[in-house]
């Protein structure tokens, strides 16, 4: 939970309001009027609050009484993050097409970029947690 509200938080700031390459719905609502503009930033907003929801979720399963060691807090948060990647990529950049990751020119590319970033975060979760397991409690007792 947590790495999907990181991945949502980091793609909204870097990608919607640092870079602004595209907001939630400009693909829909091209952001080219106020009112449109105004909407896009209500789905931005929105879209974060849900990330904050994720990672507020995230935080309460992460205190239920078992600590989790580095390696596999992180561990989890780049796979939740590749996850987040993966899916918010394939549903709204390829099949619904509300927006990309930078319209225009290579849009493809980009997309696809940001699914294989996805999947490379899974993959380095993965050896974090796996790593740490082999000579580990995935847990530590309180």
């Amino acid at each position: 939970m947590l790495g999907l509200g990181f991945g949502g938080f980091l793609d909204g700031i870097v990608a919607h309001q640092i870079l602004g390459w595209h907001h939630m719905l400009s693909s829909w609502y091209p952001p080219d009027n106020p009112a449109d503009l105004h909407l896009n930033m209500v789905g931005d907003g929105l879209f974060h609050l849900l990330c904050l929801i994720f990672v507020l979720v995230g935080v309460v399963l992460l205190n239920r009484g078992t600590r989790l060691p580095w390696p596999v807090l992180w561990g989890g948060a780049f796979m939740g993050w590749g996850i987040f990647n993966l899916v918010e990529g394939t549903i709204d950049h390829l099949i619904l097409g509300v927006h990309h990751v930078r319209p225009g020119g290579h849009q493809l590319t980009y997309d696809l970029g940001f699914l294989a970033l996805g999947a490379v975060l899974i993959v380095i979760g993965l050896l974090m947690t796996r790593r740490y397991a082999k000579g580990h409690s995935l847990v530590d007792r309180p």
